[in-house]
């Protein structure tokens, strides 16, 4: 098979996308296929370029960006138009492939995809979609919902979805969300629902983690860490984090982000405000580092906004269970992280007017090893079941090697396989 995946990054980029598309990439040129990769050779974060080529089977094909990262709306915009343009091109001078499989980074790169598919019509294409849009830009702000970008956004959808072979949704909320927007009458989308993972081998079952560096030991210091890793922007809020770091002043925690994102200025400004000795805040770092961090850390952090549900799907969880860090959610109910809380009893699922909750939940943990140990042992667990290679990179295979995906009818068992 010739396989193209579709992405702005690209290992050994940082971004998460980048990582889940090397995965995916190694993964089926592993069984032979052909695998091409588009990808730009800006930074996730601005201020550098990723660089050389990877080991293992794919190709892979970097087109110039300008690098300019996620400072600014319109850095991000220079960015994404001009990897579009330029993957476009690349795109439409490949030889025929069997799949494309475009993401979402940036949003609407699927059209480079279908600009293919113009000359070569028997190519498949898979959108696996990590965040919806134009609802994310509509429920964070950026674009107002009904608006003439919102409407014109949402129509090029309705004309896109339909022609594609297969959509990849995170969680059944996102896959709701799309079949409730933009299915037609007599003619369903053909969606699979398919998590994010973290790859087995990297996170070896009771591994320790990585050295700290003199610096974090110092933040650590003895105390208990609740870590948020990654980003931390629109889509999350952080409200009853900190009417819980002011409850728990007094006593040996320590709220540890690490990462970057537009909500970054709340709780720089509510540290100041209140005098919070007990947050601390680090941009991103290596991989190294964060392991680092992630092994001295006793539980993880994940927010989401109510009226993100459906729109994004928070991968930091996948990272927490496969260290075994049991996970402190806050946000809406039947979310991917919810839901594994649920099945997998490996955390504590709580919403965003409970910080006194967040707070007596981080005592529970404290004070109860035996209880602790026991969230750990279901994070891991729940890794291994749910969020691991191992488990989601067949439910790919069976999607990818399909004859014809789209006149395939997808079981509702097979929908529900995360």
């Amino acid at each position: 098979m010739r396989l193209t995946i579709v992405n702005q990054f690209y290992v050994p980029d940082l971004a998460p996308t980048g990582h889940l598309a090397a995965s995916l990439a190694e993964h089926r040129a592993s069984r032979g296929d052909e695998v091409t990769v588009v990808a730009g050779c800006g930074a996730y974060v601005g201020g550098g370029h990723a660089s050389g080529d990877e080991l293992g089977g794919p190709r892979v094909i970097r087109v110039w960006t300008p690098g300019l990262g996620k400072r600014t709306a319109l850095s991000r915009i220079l960015d994404y138009s001009v990897f579009f343009l330029l993957a476009a091109w690349r795109l439409a001078t490949l030889p025929r492939q069997d799949v494309i499989v475009a993401m979402t980074t940036p949003p609407y790169i699927l059209w480079a995809a279908l600009i293919h598919k113009l000359f070569h019509r028997r190519t498949r294409i898979v959108l696996w979609n990590m965040d919806c849009y134009p609802e994310a830009a509509e429920r964070s702000g950026v674009i107002r919902a009904g608006g003439i970008v919102s409407r014109v956004l949402a129509g090029l959808n309705r004309f896109a979805f339909p022609r594609l072979d297969a959509i990849v949704c995170l969680d059944e909320a996102m896959a709701s969300l799309l079949r409730s927007r933009y299915e037609r009458p007599g003619r369903g989308l053909a969606i699979w629902v398919i998590p994010n993972w973290e790859r087995a081998a990297d996170f070896p079952r009771m591994a320790a983690g990585g050295n700290l560096t003199a610096e974090d030991a110092a933040i650590v210091d003895g105390r208990f860490v609740v870590l948020y890793t990654g980003n931390r922007g629109r889509g999350h809020r952080f409200d009853a984090v900190v009417e819980a770091a002011d409850c728990l002043r007094d006593e040996p925690v320590r709220f540890l982000f690490v990462g970057g994102g537009s909500q970054t200025g709340f709780i720089e400004q509510a540290v100041a405000s209140r005098r919070l000795e007990n947050i601390s805040l680090l941009s991103y770092v290596t991989a190294d580092r964060l392991r680092g961090l992630m092994g001295a850390a006793h539980c993880g952090l994940i927010t989401l906004r109510d009226e993100m549900l459906g729109v994004m799907s928070p991968s930091k969880l996948h990272g927490n269970l496969a260290m075994g860090l049991p996970v402190l959610y806050l946000g809406p109910k039947n979310s991917n992280v919810d839901h594994a809380i649920r099945k997998c009893g490996c955390g504590v699922s709580l919403r965003h007017d409970d910080g006194a909750g967040l707070a007596a939940s981080i005592r529970m943990m404290m004070r109860e090893p035996e209880r602790m140990r026991a969230l750990s042992r279901r994070a891991r667990e729940a890794f291994e079941s749910m969020f691991c290679d191992r488990r989601t990179l067949p439910q790919f295979d069976v999607l990818l090697e399909q004859p014809d995906i789209q006149e395939t009818i997808v079981p509702a068992e097979r929908r529900k396989a995360a």
